[in-house]
């Protein structure tokens, strides 16, 4: 079993069939409803008819819209993607409201530091909008300089790994510090250090890095590749005279970027991603900042790929 790399994270190649047992993919991952599915398509396209939605009914109804307006923190800058106006009161009591749910570290470093004292320390970070700014087009989500020092520096003391709704590969190229752990498509795709791990994870595949460091390779959601292409590939052809979108493959998910889509054409975007959907039961649809996102329905996330990453480092009760 090799690794190979050019550039960019290690990826696995392996001619052997997939299954389950080889995967250490445990049937609860699946939702009941799921573990009896039909088998996957041979990666054939299923063509899907490209004719322009009616009333919406199914957007609408099932909350979809309003997920996509409200997919971001309220910031003054973000108004006018809403259909309403807000006074700047308004909009700091938004804003002080959400960042009650979802408090700053920054602000919190203090107490934070004092829980820290005498424990063992991991840094995970994500990647757009923590280590790079929340732009227009993704592909210019670049890391400065003096970010991928500071990120050099912390690895320096602590075990640091990145996870991120990118393909792995991509975040590696973007980030490009081999010193570190690597978790992406959400967490399902992981590289971390090679340690013994519990039975849940017993055929997680050890390996090198380009730097010829062994590593752990563990991909949870590995058979689902070939629908995930499928998919890819049905909204790359939906979506395609519609201005604005954009459809990215991160190996384990796909994802659909309606941030430079005029509003008035959101619902549209969204019944095609909806219609696409209703042929895949084992995909699901999530909401991330101005995307929607389409991944397996599996038991596993980026949280779940902390846990597994902490455990690696030997570090379960971190």
């Amino acid at each position: 079993m090799d690794m190979k790399s050019n550039q960019s994270s290690p990826v696995l190649t392996d001619p052997t069939p997939i299954n389950k047992s080889r995967l250490g993919i445990r049937s609860s991952l699946f939702p009941r409803s799921q573990q009896s599915g039909t088998p996957f398509s041979s990666g054939l396209y299923i063509p899907i008819p490209r004719k322009k939605p009616g009333k919406l009914d199914d957007v609408r109804s099932n909350g979809w819209l309003d997920a996509m307006k409200s997919s971001s923190p309220p910031r003054k800058k973000a108004i006018k993607d809403f259909n309403f106006v807000l006074a700047s009161d308004d909009t700091d009591t938004a804003y002080s409201s959400w960042m009650v749910s979802y408090p700053s570290a920054i602000s919190s470093f203090e107490q934070i530091s004092n829980f820290a004292k005498n424990k063992k320390i991991a840094v995970f970070l994500d990647y757009d909008g923590t280590l790079s700014p929340i732009v227009d087009d993704p592909d210019r989500a670049l890391l400065s300089d003096e970010m991928r020092s500071a990120v050099r520096d912390v690895a320096k003391y602590f075990p640091t790994a990145i996870i991120s709704g990118r393909s792995r590969d991509e975040v590696y190229k973007l980030v490009g510090l081999a010193e570190l752990y690597y978790a992406g498509s959400h967490g399902m795709d992981i590289v971390g250090p090679v340690r013994n791990v519990s039975t849940y994870h017993t055929d997680c595949i050890k390996s090198t890095d380009p730097q010829g460091k062994e590593v752990n390779l563990f991909q949870p959601a590995r058979e689902f590749l070939p629908m995930i292409d499928e998919v890819f590939r049905a909204l790359v052809e939906t979506t395609k005279d519609i201005k604005g979108s954009k459809v990215e493959n991160h190996k384990f998910c796909a994802s659909v970027h309606y941030r430079n889509v005029d509003e008035k054409n959101w619902p549209t975007i969204a019944q095609y991603v909806h219609d696409i959907l209703m042929n895949y039961p084992r995909l699901r649809l999530t909401h991330g900042r101005k995307v929607l996102e389409v991944r397996p329905v599996i038991d596993w996330n980026k949280g779940k790929a902390v846990e597994f990453l902490l455990e690696s480092l030997g570090n379960p009760s971190l």
